[in-house]
């Protein structure tokens, strides 16, 4: 598959460049292509995986339809068909990892969601039970959590929108004061309802998701789904065969790519060395097999 790193749309103008995502600007709708860019450590990699953009696409377009009946989302058409003419003379490059959507207003905060205690918040409580307390961001753990257990239900733990850098984890209340406390309530109440149908469909095809994060905005008065949904991107995936808890689990993300850059002499910062092409097919077979389990 050819491999689609940057965009040039001359016919509308650029709304945004992500570390992923080229986004123009059609009026009062958004065009989303999704590339095959990667990015590690805050870095974009010289190299992608070929037709990475096409499998992140996939997924998110099956989970829009899979959770209609939990929320309304950005989703107008994925049907080049349905395009503006000038679009259709870029076929080749939309094809798979494009799709319309409203221009919604955006929420901005990245709504969390975590059924599994790891990463940033196992970091987190480590420190505090370190220090005596079980009390992370103004909630209160179990004081015996292992990396990796299961939480005794699914949290909802929002951080700030970064638009470079990381996200840092906030209070719900520091949320309230943020957004509003209606739509706090809204995020946590749709984050939430979409990791209850979303991880048990997840675990029925093998795949525990132990974390992910929403993007959720307004068109209008109604409040929807935005940006993508549930991919190796925004989610922590784990193979429910290998699941043991305790430390790290093996993941279907691009963790391929971090361990190996880990073992470069590379101070992670820009520019990011080139990936050799047994990593490219190993990352690119990982994303492939998420798409396989969920969507066929």
């Amino acid at each position: 598959m050819k491999e689609v790193l940057s965009t040039d749309i001359k016919e509308f103008p650029l709304f945004s460049r992500g570390k992923v995502r080229d986004v123009y600007d059609l009026g009062d709708r958004l065009l989303i292509i999704c590339t095959d860019r990667l990015s590690a450590f805050d870095c974009i990699l010289p190299n992608g995986i070929p037709g990475r953009g096409v499998m992140l696409t996939q997924i998110s377009l099956f989970w829009f339809q899979y959770l209609k009946d939990v929320i309304d989302n950005h989703l107008i058409t994925a049907d080049i068909s349905q395009y503006p003419a000038p679009l259709k003379n870029h076929r080749d490059i939309l094809e798979g990892r494009s799709m319309i959507v409203v221009k919604a207003k955006r929420v901005d905060i990245e709504c969390v969601v975590r059924g599994y205690i790891s990463g940033s918040l196992w970091k987190e409580y480590k420190a505090a039970r370190a220090a005596g307390s079980a009390i992370v961001n103004g909630i209160t753990y179990p004081a015996d959590l292992k990396e990796s257990d299961q939480l005794p239900q699914p949290i909802f733990t929002p951080s700030t929108k970064a638009e470079t850098g990381h996200d840092e984890n906030i209070s719900y209340d520091t949320m309230v004061k943020t957004v509003g406390s209606e739509t706090a309530a809204l995020c946590r109440d749709k984050t939430l309802a979409i990791y209850a149908k979303a991880s048990a469909y997840a675990r029925s095809r093998g795949i525990i998701i132990a974390d992910t994060k929403f993007e959720f905005g307004f068109d209008g008065n109604r409040f929807i789904l935005i940006d993508e949904a549930l991919s190796p991107d925004s989610s922590r995936f784990w193979p429910v065969d290998q699941y043991k808890p305790g430390g790290s689990q093996p993941s279907f993300d691009k963790q391929i790519v971090r361990d190996y850059l880990e073992t470069l002499d590379w101070n992670k910062t820009a520019p990011a060395p080139r990936l050799p092409d047994h990593i490219v097919q190993k990352a690119g077979q990982r994303y492939s097999e998420v798409v396989e389990r969920l969507t066929r």
